[in-house]
């Protein structure tokens, strides 16, 4: 019996709607061609946060806006069989959705 080659796909985002909709897409490839998927899995959401002060000329009472950016991420993990990979590879992402893929 053959050893089936692993592919972990990692996603990030800032929009986790786009991803959602990137991990379904890669869920029914999965599904259709019948291979083994495990996933997606949500990894810790990083948040990178930036106090800002309100007033552009820095005088004035110290009032700060604070500002958040959550990076989101998910693992996907599939057996890598040619067509299946080949599919993936033709999958339409959006710009904010960063994609990686990783043999095993």
């Amino acid at each position: 019996m053959a050893m089936v080659r692993k592919a972990r796909i990692k996603l990030t985002s800032t929009d986790y709607k786009k991803l959602e909709n990137v991990c379904e897409e890669l869920k029914l490839i999965a599904e259709k061609t019948g291979v083994k998927i495990t996933g997606p899995h949500p990894l810790p959401t990083k948040k990178l946060k930036v106090p800002v002060r309100k007033t552009p000329c820095g005088q004035g009472t110290a009032t700060w806006d604070r500002w958040e950016l959550r990076i989101h991420k998910r693992l996907i993990i599939v057996d890598a069989e040619e067509r299946v990979m080949r599919r993936i590879m033709r999958v339409r992402v959006p710009e904010e959705v960063f994609v990686s893929i990783e043999l095993l």
